[in-house]
């Protein structure tokens, strides 16, 4: 609720003010709500005055609407749709991941989390030309398995090191680190890292449970704080400077035994999209199998729950794809690379 004050806009003085107290008006929403008409008559002013001033006070202090075709042109005009490299996974995701938003994707151990963050990084360095930040919270990142997924896109070694300059890594084990550098690339970081290797299209976390989940639980309400600030900062990121984030996250089991993704109800609302990864239903257990299953649990595009197998192998193949029949460059279409 905003009080009225004498001064607030041209022509609420001293005395207006009173005659709208003894009126009952001493907000805002209070003198914008009301029918102008007859409180003119009520305060012994024009009707032209106080329409003037309601007008004026609405402009300071009310939202106005923003018609569908103007969010519409917006969207086109920012969203970029960045292609993991896998058919199977941008099948599912409805051409890739989207500048603008968070992507989420969980699994245990050797679900291919990272593997899929891997190739995403290679294929927005590599083929699109376009800057990847990727923050490592458990050091699993390795240069040699950038390189070596690079080896199989292009046997050109200038092109590869052009790639791998592109993918600049931070690895950072606590929250606090986390927090540091995210706030560092909102105030200018993301254009330092834009010099010379064309823009950062894609900030990839992996993982934000790594650094979150050892402080949630208990009485340690800090933990839920900051992981708010977290995902305040990478959604802001997201929105202002057109990159998609991605994060991945473990997993836990609900009181039905159901596999579902950590760190709780209040950072479900914080992905637009949610992506499960296990071993795919054919992929006999304790078995060094690639296949992978992943189902799309929350999405504002597709339908839920709908599974796509995929092979981790994919990125690591050589000229042809794991089944022998067709390169990568052929299974990219004008959606899945859009910028």
């Amino acid at each position: 609720m905003v009080l009225l004050r004498e001064g607030m806009c041209p022509g609420l003085d001293r005395e207006l003010l009173r005659g709208l107290r003894g009126a009952d008006i001493r907000t805002v929403e209070g003198l914008v709500s009301s029918d102008i008409e007859e409180l003119a008559q009520k305060c012994s002013v024009s009707y032209k005055a106080l329409f003037a001033i309601r007008r004026v006070l609405l402009a300071q202090h009310a939202a106005f609407p923003v018609s569908g075709a103007d969010l519409y042109e917006e969207l086109l005009s920012s969203t970029a749709i960045l292609s993991t490299g896998n058919p199977s996974l941008d099948k599912l995701l409805d051409s890739g991941v989207y500048t603008g938003e968070i992507t989420e994707l969980s699994g245990g151990p050797g679900s291919g989390k990272s593997q899929v963050c891997f190739g995403l990084a290679v294929n927005i360095s590599h083929h699109l030309k376009q800057s990847v930040i990727y923050i490592d919270t458990t050091g699993g990142m390795t240069a040699s398995r950038l390189l070596q997924m690079l080896q199989t896109e292009t046997s050109n070694t200038q092109e590869q090191m052009e790639a791998l300059q592109r993918i600049h890594v931070f690895r950072l084990f606590d929250v606090h680190a986390l927090l540091d550098c995210l706030y560092d690339l909102c105030g200018g970081g993301l254009q330092r890292a834009s010099v010379g290797g064309g823009s950062v299209k894609a900030v990839v976390v992996d993982s934000v449970s790594a650094v979150i989940s050892p402080l949630l639980g208990g009485k340690q309400n800090e933990g839920m704080s900051l992981m708010i600030q977290v995902a305040a900062v990478l959604k802001t990121m997201a929105k202002d400077f057109s990159v998609a984030a991605v994060v991945t996250n473990h997993v836990t089991r609900s009181s039905g035994g159901e596999v579902q993704p950590a760190l709780g109800a209040s950072w479900s609302h914080i992905p637009r999209t949610r992506v499960l990864l296990q071993p795919a239903p054919s992929a006999r257990p304790f078995s060094c199998c690639s296949l992978r299953s992943a189902t799309l649990i929350k999405s504002s595009r597709q339908p839920c729950d709908i599974r796509e197998d995929f092979d981790l192998q994919w990125w690591s193949r050589g000229e042809e794809g794991p089944s022998g029949k067709r390169k990568l460059d052929e299974t990219h279409d004008e959606s899945s690379l859009v910028l």
